[in-house]
């Protein structure tokens, strides 16, 4: 990766087509000067053309030169991202989950152009979508599978003006926060949203007041600290009589340790209190916070699920091309649609393993939902088949414990222990 970043350094560096520009206007401002002359005095039209070849020679020469060095350094930066990234064939088979889902595929690209603030984009696409979709179906004479596209796609929800507006005034509000260090915008749609951030058990609130008392507090006392009390202090102090009398049933602890801030105010940074009035990430915490309850009183969650699930793909990638290249040597092949063979997946610890399912470790942000995997069978659980616990307290799959008892008693694969398959729980994620 190393090498690949210094390549980039390089294009940056000669990549500064500035000086192209400049020998480009010389050239213009040359043969605009020639044109004027030979207006002037048409007779002199030849000698001023002739006078003009060599300084426009010149000019091209020094353009060309000046890309030369720009088309080196962009080819070098191809080579490194071809030798760094190589081109590899993506994983096939014969089953394709998503290709009888058009319209799920439609509305998650849509609703992620929305969240980004694309509008405009997002209508376009909406449009062509349905467009595309209706004349296809057409033209083959065929029943029209997307009679209910529009539905299945919530194209009314999306296309709604309510919707664009709610997000056109989440990015106001968070241009407003990240960028202006304003916070009333928020904090006025927190108030007006207060009951329902209530019924969430949401600190989006109180953190926003805060973050305003500690505003308030620290911009007037900069250049005032021989004083007893600044203006900013009493700023602070007017707005949490204002505005925290409410938050005390909640947050008393919260709101006594900032007005307790006052005390330490000539040495703040090293007080006990400096964690809260020197937070260079407080900003950009409280947007987060603020749009994931944004997004939550949408009914949507705080990432788009596009950019979830091509993240999460682009992470497994690796993973299911060297699975593939195993299952080609090995002549292995899919049991069912559902179920990923490792073959020789664990040929890291000399071990051939047939048909389990392949773990892919993902980050912690994008783990949602609890899994168990059965020990026995090595398959991930499912409704149909839950995990059970026996009386032992080992825990393995439905299908398992059936196997295993056969509706008689049986011992435990992992301890002494016996019991019936009826004397299992289920197990709920």
């Amino acid at each position: 990766m190393d090498a690949l970043l210094e390549e980039l350094e390089k294009l940056s560096e000669r990549g500064n087509l500035s000086k192209s520009l400049d020998d480009v206007q010389k050239t213009i401002e040359i043969l605009v000067k020639a044109r004027d002359s030979i207006a002037t005095k048409p007779s002199s039209a030849s000698i001023t053309l002739a006078k003009l070849q060599n300084p426009v020679k010149q000019s091209f020469d020094n353009v060309n030169n000046d890309l030369k060095e720009t088309y080196k350094s962009l080819g070098n930066y191809s080579k490194a991202l071809d030798k760094k990234f190589k081109d590899k064939p993506l994983p096939t088979t014969d089953y394709d989950a998503l290709s009888s889902q058009p319209a799920l595929i439609n509305r998650a690209i849509a609703m992620h152009l929305l969240r980004e603030g694309q509008f405009s984009v997002a209508s376009t696409f909406l449009t062509d979508a349905t467009a595309h979709t209706a004349h296809g179906a057409l033209t083959t004479g065929s029943s029209n599978p997307y009679d209910t596209l529009e539905h299945d796609l919530g194209i009314d929800s999306l296309r709604s003006e309510t919707l664009r507006k709610q997000f056109a005034n989440m990015y106001y509000i968070l241009h407003e926060l990240k960028n202006e260090r304003n916070l009333l915008p928020a904090i006025q749609w927190a108030s007006a949203h207060s009951a329902r951030l209530e019924e969430r058990g949401s600190n989006l609130e109180f953190e926003l007041g805060r973050l305003q008392f500690v505003w308030l507090f620290m911009e007037g006392t900069a250049g005032n600290k021989n004083s007893s009390i600044s203006q900013g202090q009493r700023k602070a102090l007017d707005y949490a009589r204002r505005e925290f009398g409410h938050f005390q049933g909640r947050y008393l602890r919260e709101i006594q340790f900032l007005i307790g801030a006052m005390a330490f105010s000539p040495n703040l940074e090293q007080s006990p209190y400096g964690q809260i009035f020197h937070n260079n990430c407080a900003w950009e915490e409280l947007a987060n916070s603020f749009t994931r309850e944004f997004c939550s009183l949408l009914g949507l969650s705080a990432d788009s699920p596009l950019y979830i699930a091509a993240t999460a793909g682009a992470i497994a990638l690796p993973t299911l091309l060297k699975l593939q290249t195993i299952m080609k040597e090995k002549r292995t092949e899919w049991t069912t649609q559902d179920e990923l063979p490792v073959g020789l997946a664990v040929q890291i610890v000399s071990i051939y393993v047939n048909f389990l399912q392949v773990e892919i470790p993902l980050p912690p942000a994008y783990r949602f939902h609890s899994i168990f995997v059965c020990p026995v069978s090595k398959e991930q659980t499912t409704d149909q088949n839950p995990p059970m616990m026996m009386p032992c307290g080992h825990v393995v799959a439905q299908e398992s414990l059936m196997r295993l008892g056969k509706g008689s008693r049986f011992k435990c694969p992992y301890c002494p222990g016996e019991s019936h398959p009826r004397d299992a729980k289920k197990v709920f994620l």
